[in-house]
Order: structure tokens, then C-alpha cells, then sequence
């Protein structure tokens, strides 16, 4: 079986910028990912995570790493601090290899949703 290498986004508003808040919208999305795309973390090449500023009590590759993406490499960074940005959202952008026949299903979940309506596959 011939693969190639994908990239899907996501996204997933959290309700407080609490640890706990944090690593669980975390896990609730990087799981609908992994479901939606029959994806297990040894498929996965890396994955970059952004908050935006109103978010900084926990890191979201806390939660990847508890759900098996121990070995990806996992980069946490700051989303740019546009003013009408909607607040509390954390983003993945995820590298990994599947079937050449797949089709990547990105995933925006909670208020992220109105980030990108346009994909109607992401809902």
C-alpha cells in the first residue's frame, strides 16, 4: 500500500484558561482527530500546537503525550495576538502519513467551529 504524507488542522475552544480546562479540550479534540481519520500516534510525524495569549496555564502537548504521542515530536507556540481573534482557542497542525487514498478530516469543535465554517467535513 502506497502512503504519502498528510497534514490536517485543528481546533478547539476552552472555557478558562485552568489546567485541567486546558488538557481536557486538548484530549476531546486530538481524539476526534485520531477518530475521524483512523489515525494512531505511530502514523504521526509531528505536531504543532498553538494557544492564544489568554491561554498559558498549561502546555497541550501535556495531553498528546498522555494519549500516546510520547515519541512525536511536539511544539507548543503562541497564536498571533489578533485583536477581533476569538478568544480561549488552542490549534493543532498535525504531519502524518496514511493510505494515498485517504482523505484528511480536519476537526474544529466548540466555538472554534466559526474558525473554519467554510470546511463543511470539519464540523
Amino acid at each position: 500500500m502506497q502512503q504519502r504524507l498528510f497534514a490536517l488542522r485543528g481546533a478547539i475552544s476552552v472555557n478558562r484558561n485552568d489546567a485541567q480546562d486546558i488538557l481536557d479540550a486538548t484530549t476531546e479534540l486530538m481524539e476526534a482527530i485520531m477518530e475521524r481519520n483512523t489515525l494512531v500516534p505511530e502514523q504521526v510525524v509531528s505536531c504543532i500546537f498553538t494557544a492564544t495569549n489568554d491561554l498559558n496555564a498549561e502546555f497541550p502537548a501535556v495531553a498528546a503525550r498522555a494519549l500516546g504521542f510520547d515519541r512525536v515530536p511536539l511544539l507548543c507556540a503562541r497564536e498571533i495576538p489578533v485583536p477581533r481573534a476569538l478568544p480561549r482557542v488552542i490549534r493543532v497542525l498535525i504531519h502524518y502519513y496514511a493510505a494515498d487514498e485517504h482523505a484528511s478530516r480536519h476537526v474544529y469543535l466548540g466555538e472554534a467551529s466559526a474558525l473554519r465554517a467554510d470546511l463543511e467535513s470539519a464540523q
